[in-house]
């Protein structure tokens, strides 16, 4: 911690923010009572929602659970009703597209994408969880964090190490001051679980439903461990592993990410006759990073610079969706010195101007679980990551190290335990580099009722009910009926399917009809924001 301080000190920033107070680490049981007000539904703002014939409210609740009369907070829900008799109605669905950070409102609209029209047999509820998005208040420090033209990433001398630890003291300091302060140490995974639960009661149900992706699967591994009474059918999709948050996640998540873009690189080099960057992996992989350092010394178009170009390529470790866009628009680069393409894919993906999602995600992060407090463990492991998987291990780290300096105390990570939970879905693709396979595999341990379809090769991460049929129709079997694939011995999943075929680009010679990856757009923007998952 020492070296932290100085060589914060050495840069010019104060590193002296106070800890706020943490939140009251109480199980379940343990702590008071709260019964929220039933949820007042209107009209929608949004105009997908409102478009969908969706209904908007607020859920009412208190800002700190251990002190469950005092100052509330509200938490902006959407809803959109079931279609089938009530015979065949089973309840309301929760949706949580992960993060942390993620806004979730408009993935009521979700069950449209469930086959055979499976989904009109639940109320959808979308929610933006505690500080994000439309929920009140919304976290915000520092908007302008990400900007254009930012450092290089990998801190090759101590000046640059320097700026980082700044920039992420004064990240810290921000959200230490920001007008939302309050909500700091009360962040945490155990307080949106106790959310879900207040949702629940709000609506006024025995049980709920719920679908989570990324994130949004750890939230469900712990609601479902404190209230596995509650649930009536649950799919975690990128399955999180609960024994690794969140700093060992994130190194993990390192080395998967460069074993993914590494797929992607071997995908352009067979279409050279498109994109013109070379015809074996190595040589489209040799580009990235020598026009990364062309680009740390002049930036193109004085926005898009080495870190930028390490930001516009991330999503190519996400899924399937982008590669084509990607790869153009960094072959107009070296080809033609054209970097709009670049440009508009950075400002697509970045948080610039909006800090929101990145504010929530480090604030949950942060204080779920301690981070090291030793700058020098932290330097020792991402120079370790680093020297065999360079492409996106600096770039976390920097994403995380706010927590070095947060400015509410950490937690301890709530137990996870399925053995009394009623049967989940889970699914994972085997290459997902966002929330590796072996996640999946430990909460299938942990959950014993449940069954794991696992995509053998698949590189896309949370890409259920994006047009998969073998995988989408396990669903709707299992939301319809709760049949699951029958659980096997082992450690292993219980059902393998075929993974969607990568994306043949137009112009292509190699000419074959195939159907595109295609998440549904409004899970794909609520996914955009999740980092780690």
């Amino acid at each position: 911690m020492k070296k932290i301080i100085a060589a914060v000190a050495a840069a010019g920033v104060a590193t002296g923010v106070a800890l706020l107070a943490p939140t009251a680490g109480a199980t379940p049981q343990a702590t008071p009572s709260y019964q929220p007000p039933p949820v007042e539904w209107g009209e929608c703002e949004d105009e997908r929602l409102a478009e969908a014939g969706a209904e908007c409210g607020f859920v009412e609740v208190p800002l700190n659970y251990a002190k469950p009369d005092g100052k509330k907070i509200k938490l902006a829900v959407s809803r959109i009703k079931h279609t089938s008799s009530e015979a065949d109605y089973q309840g309301p669905m929760l949706v949580n597209p992960g993060g942390p950070g993620g806004s979730g409102l408009r993935l009521a609209i979700l069950g449209e994408y469930v086959p055979n029209g499976v989904g009109g047999q639940f109320d959808w509820i979308g929610f933006d969880p505690r500080g994000v998005g439309s929920s009140e208040p919304a976290l915000s420090c520092k908007p302008d964090h990400f900007g254009y033209n930012r450092p290089e990433y990998v801190p090759t001398t101590k000046e640059l190490e320097r700026t980082w630890l700044r920039r992420s003291a004064e990240y810290a300091h921000a959200c230490a001051e920001s007008d939302a302060k309050e909500l700091l140490p009360h962040l945490k995974t155990r307080d949106v679980v106790k959310d879900m639960e207040s949702i629940r009661k709000a609506l006024g149900v025995e049980k709920i439903n719920y679908y989570g992706f990324s994130y949004g699967t750890y939230l469900g591994q712990v609601y479902a461990t404190q209230y596995p009474s509650r649930i009536h059918r649950a799919v975690f999709d990128g399955v999180v592993n609960p024994s690794t948050v969140w700093y060992e996640a994130n190194l993990n998540q390192d080395i998967h990410f460069d074993r993914v873009i590494k797929i992607y690189f071997d995908w352009i080099a067979r279409y050279d006759d498109v994109y013109r960057l070379g015809d074996k992996a190595i040589e489209v992989e040799q580009e990235f990073y020598k026009q990364k350092k062309l680009l740390d010394r002049k930036p193109a178009g004085g926005k898009i610079g080495s870190s930028e170009l390490t930001d516009l390529f991330l999503p190519a470790g996400y899924g399937q969706y982008q590669w084509d866009a990607i790869a153009k628009a960094f072959s107009a680069w070296v080809h033609d010195k054209d970097w709009k393409g670049l440009k508009e894919l950075y400002d697509a993906g970045s948080e610039m101007g909006d800090d929101n999602g990145f504010a929530v995600y480090i604030g949950v992060e942060c204080t779920d679980t301690q981070w090291p407090t030793s700058w020098k463990k932290w330097s020792e492991d991402n120079w370790r990551i680093h020297e065999w998987a360079p492409f996106e291990t600096w770039a976390n780290a920097w994403y995380n190290a706010p927590c070095l300096y947060w400015p509410a105390k950490a937690g301890t990570a709530p137990k996870v335990d399925g053995s009394k939970a009623p049967p989940i879905l889970l699914i994972s693709e085997e290459e997902d580099a966002a929330t590796p396979f072996s996640g999946a595999l430990e909460v299938r341990k942990r959950f014993p009722k449940s069954s794991l379809i696992s995509l053998p090769g698949g590189t896309t991460h949370s890409g259920s009910l994006g047009g998969n049929a073998c995988v989408d129709d396990q669903i709707a079997d299992y939301l319809a009926t709760g049949k699951l694939p029958e659980r096997k011995n082992g450690n292993d999943s219980d059902a393998q399917c075929t993974p969607l075929p990568k994306p043949v680009p137009e112009g292509a010679k190699q000419l074959r009809a195939v159907k595109s990856a295609k998440q549904p757009a409004v899970l794909e923007e609520a996914l955009r924001p999740a980092r780690h998952g």
